[in-house]
């Protein structure tokens, strides 16, 4: 408790030295709450052991007020035993006057037997000091003044006023702001100190040492930091905050820097109850009006709730700020959140439930944002206010808009106290009510939508109120929302017999309720004959219209019946009349990017977007969700995953959107990215966020049984992840979803029927892939499934096939696909200009996917077609080219890397060369590859 008070000690030292030159003094050390005085005082008779001096120590407290000389009675009885003692017993002896105010005779003193002579008094205990201080000088403390009684005061005062001859030091304790530190006796203590001891704040390196000395070990930069801000160098809530942590269990780390910050200390909130609780009532209803406004506060604000005038505010101000309890601002700000704990201590459950709604009354007579006077409201059981449920409503809309759908459902529950139990203002509070909770608990939505619907009168209402529950537009709709629907259609009747609002309203309920039925292969073959039998273009002039063709087109897609040039003029049409930006938080557009994504259409995406080049390509964010997972399907539709991978990500984010639909197909973009780069991190991310959201439909199942196909593929399962990819296909077969875009699940299952040695099997699957592109038409599935064919045969009909595939692809937008049936020609052509010029074109378009392919190890693998096609070398076409890779010097690493799979793989395939080979390692394997005129290098 001395660290960093050299200076004021030196101070008392200087005087000491004094006073054998006949030059007494007083000396006061003021400051706030906290600053270190009492523990200063207390050290300091330690710092000067070259000094042969009484001291005499006293310390005031409120609860003695009342006891006559208590304080002075405290300094004489501080000499220690021994010879000061008995001098002091043959001084009172001398000084009647001054033994019987002291209490030192055998009846206590009554208050008219000390008030009878006060001047006597006085003389004697002033007479008493001057003969001890003749003995030896006298360095006397007293601390907290503001609480001396009064006859100590006079005392001190008179004291004071006769220095001369004394021989003594006085250093005085004031905490300044107390309500006693203006009595006129202190302040006449104060007026005649001979000299101000300010104790300032503690500086970082002295936060630091503190730090050090508690924990035991040196703190980190940023935990001193945190500790030094927090307790702005006050000595007693830095203490309080360090002893607080060591006892936690905590360490001095950067990580505990928040916990430093936040902590709020039960013992130094209590002590700062006691304070406040001591203070004038002005002072403490402007605690009370600070506490209760917070943040809201301002100096208009808090003046009217604590009912003071401007000089009232400011007199209240000025103590606070004094006690080192208020920050030095225009706003009134408490230093410390623990501060605001105390005030809160202060005050009883009706009290606090007074100031919250006046505060509120307040904010709303003044017309501040709804949220501000919710905020107060919420401290209020139950508010009498007729606006309350209103300004609540209002405040849940302004959290919804900002995206916080939770702080929104706070407020109309709330809200729902405030209004009746019956009649259509509690129907609408409970469908605001669902519309906050379908964000995160589609039950408890489902259920007060149910029961608005029992309080609304006709069906039309009733079906726009079940138009609020969750859509399922990208994931399953539960029983419950469906029994809704259900019920709210068939109260309404069907759209072909309705106009205006309520065939709006049946048409949506329709599209929901064909949309829940998409893993129906019957639902979806209904939905294609709607949109093939269509005599003329459905009409899309309503929002309900465009709901209706989206879910339409996103079945069509699912089961890819129809051409895709087909859903790309349809789905056109939609984003025609659609903003590309929109506050809608459940919207059926991610259904229509998604088709277009399906038909090779991403340039109508960006069209859309208002741009010829996407923000995401020139590295511009953007903070709207659909616009950024827009960008993220635009770029995936092109094969660019790496920007895809960047704006998917600012909506699949950690805080997430509260936007079901888009975060949804992010979460579907970061899939397939991780799918395409085998990135087990980002697929192990996507997996367990996508996990924590139920219930899942089928779409997202056959995502994660993708993802995890993929991760055993990586740990050298190849069987095992066949099957899991075989069994996702016989699934999305049986529900009729065979997009060869949407889900690719038969290339993956080609790609490990190659490496298994099942070229029969590949084969029939990559005629079945043909064929479904054909049937769809994207000339991505169609180039796509020419790579295919052409890729597991090892002649010129092979050739043929993947210079189709390449000229079927320079007619599509996925840069990706294109970049790799490029690779497969030049690989299938082997050496030559040609390959040569082919592969630096796939290679510039996989950089610019970011998946940037090393040119010298695919030009390794192309000459191994030609050893896989000799008799006596019968090696599949996969350890053909790890056979090639690995003759030219590559490691185990290194292959897998560019193969996309697991060393495990590649290590199993080099094996089983070996053995069909008949060598024993990789130096005969070099050996043979340049005898059969293979340059792995090349």
């Amino acid at each position: 408790m001395l660290i960093e008070r050299e200076t004021e000690t030196e101070r008392v030292r200087e005087a000491l030295r004094a006073v054998s030159g006949g030059r007494s003094s007083l000396l006061l050390t003021a400051g706030p709450l906290g600053i270190g005085r009492s523990a200063w005082l207390r050290e300091l008779p330690t710092c000067f052991p070259e000094q042969d001096v009484y001291v005499l120590r006293a310390h005031a407290a409120p609860m003695e007020q009342d006891f006559a000389f208590g304080v002075v009675r405290q300094l004489f009885d501080s000499l220690a035993p021994g010879r000061p003692e008995q001098a002091r017993e043959r001084l009172l002896h001398r000084t009647p006057a001054a033994r019987q105010a002291l209490g030192y005779d055998t009846a206590p003193p009554a208050e008219a037997d000390v008030s009878a002579a006060p001047d006597a008094v006085l003389h004697d205990l002033r007479a008493l000091a001057e003969q001890l201080g003749a003995e030896r000088p006298l360095l006397i403390l007293v601390d907290d003044l503001q609480w001396a009684d009064d006859w100590s005061l006079r005392w001190l005062a008179y004291l004071t006023r006769r220095l001369h001859g004394l021989r003594a030091v006085i250093v005085c304790a004031l905490r300044e702001g107390e309500p006693r530190s203006r009595d006129p006796l202190v302040r006449e203590v104060v007026e005649a100190a001979t000299g101000t001891l300010r104790l300032a704040p503690l500086s970082r390196a002295a936060t630091a040492r503190i730090v050090r000395e508690q924990f035991g070990v040196p703190g980190d930069e940023e935990f001193v930091r945190a500790c030094h801000e927090t307790s702005g160098g006050n000595p007693v809530f830095l203490m309080s905050v360090v002893l607080a942590m060591v006892a936690g269990g905590h360490r001095p780390t950067a990580d505990q820097a928040d916990t430093a910050r936040s902590l709020r200390p039960s013992n130094l909130r209590e002590r700062l109850t006691g304070c406040l609780r001591t203070q004038p009532q002005p002072v403490r209803d402007l605690v009370a009006g600070i506490a209760t406004l917070g943040e809201q506060g301002t100096p208009e604000l808090v003046t009217r709730l604590a009912g003071l005038d401007t000089v009232g505010y400011a007199t209240a101000v000025r103590a606070l700020r004094q006690l080192g309890l208020l920050a030095e601002a225009d706003e009134p700000r408490f230093v410390h959140p623990v501060v605001q704990d105390a005030a809160e201590a202060c005050l009883i459950l009706a009290e606090r439930q007074h100031w919250h709604e006046a505060a509120a009354a307040l904010l709303y007579d003044g017309g501040h944002p709804a949220e501000q006077v919710a905020a107060q409201l919420m401290a209020v059981a139950a508010s009498g206010a007729g606006w309350s449920a209103a300004v609540l409503r209002a405040a849940a809309d302004s959290a919804l808009h900002r995206g916080a759908p939770d702080t929104a459902a706070r407020y109309l529950r709330r809200a729902l106290l405030d209004s009746e139990e019956q009649g259509e203002e509690r129907a609408g509070l409970l469908i605001h009510l669902a519309t906050a909770e379908r964000h995160f608990d589609a039950a408890a939505s489902e259920r007060h939508i149910a029961q608005a619907m029992s309080l609304l009168d006709t069906a039309r209402d009733r079906a726009a109120a079940a138009l609020r529950v969750s859509p399922g537009f990208l994931g399953r709709t539960s029983a419950g929302a469906l029994d809704i629907l259900r019920r709210a259609a068939d109260d309404l009747g069907p759209h072909s017999e309705l106009s205006g609002t309520p065939r709006d309203l049946a048409l949506r309920l329709g599209a929901r309720l064909s949309h829940s039925g998409r893993e129906d292969p019957s639902e979806l073959a209904v939905a294609v004959r709607l949109l093939r039998d269509e005599p003329q273009a459905p009409p899309v002039c309503s929002a309900a219209e465009r709901e209706w063709l989206a879910v339409l087109l996103h079945a069509v897609s699912l089961s890819g019946s129809l051409p895709a040039s087909q859903v790309t003029r349809q789905a056109t049409r939609i984003l025609e009349r659609e903003p590309a930006r929109t506050s809608e938080g459940h919207s059926a557009l991610p259904l229509v990017l998604s088709a277009l994504v399906a038909a090779d259409a991403a340039d109508e995406i960006d069209s859309w977007l208002g741009t010829e080049e996407t923000p995401a390509l020139r590295g511009v964010g953007t903070a709207d969700p659909l616009v950024a997972t827009g960008h993220a399907l635009s770029c995936l539709g092109r094969g660019r995953l790496a920007h895809a991978r960047e704006q998917a990500e600012r909506v699949f984010g950690p805080a997430g959107t509260g936007r079901q639909e888009v975060e949804a197909v992010a979460g579907a973009v970061l899939a397939a990215v991780a799918l395409e780069m085998r990135d087990h991190a980002l697929s192990e991310r996507v997996r367990a966020r996508t996990l924590a959201s139920r219930p899942l439909g089928l779409g997202t199942t056959t995502m994660l049984r993708l993802l995890e196909a993929s991760a055993e593929d990586q740990r050298g399962e190849t069987a095992r992840a066949l099957d899991t990819v075989l069994d996702c296909g016989r699934r999305l077969e049986a529900s009729g979803w065979r997009n060869p875009v949407l889900f690719p699940w038969r290339p993956r299952a080609i790609g490990l029927l190659g490496r298994m040695g099942d070229t029969r099997s590949a084969r029939a699957l990559a005629e079945e892939e043909y064929k479904q592109a054909l049937l769809w038409g994207a000339p991505v599935a169609l180039g796509r499934a020419q790579r295919l064919r052409g890729a597991l045969r090892c002649d010129s009909e092979g050739t043929a096939l993947l210079r189709d595939a390449v000229e079927t692809l320079r007619g599509s937008g996925h840069e990706l696909e294109l970049a790799r049936a490029l690779r497969a020609l030049s690989m299938s052509l082997g050496e030559g200009a040609e390959a040569k010029a082919l592969l630096g074109e796939a290679s510039g378009l996989a950089a610019g996917c970011g998946v940037p392919w090393r040119t010298d190890l695919i030009a390794a693998a192309a000459p191994a077609r030609a050893a896989a096609t000799r008799p006596d070398v019968a090696l599949t076409p996969t350890e053909s080219r790890v056979a090639a890779l690995a003759s030219g010097g590559l490691t185990n690493q290194e292959i897998a890397v560019e193969l996309g799979v697991g060393s495990r793989v590649v290590e199993k395939h080099l094996t089983n060369s070996y053995r069909k080979l008949g060598i024993s390692g990789r130096r005969e394997l070099v050996t043979l590859m340049k005898g059969v005129g293979v340059n792995p290098r090349q």
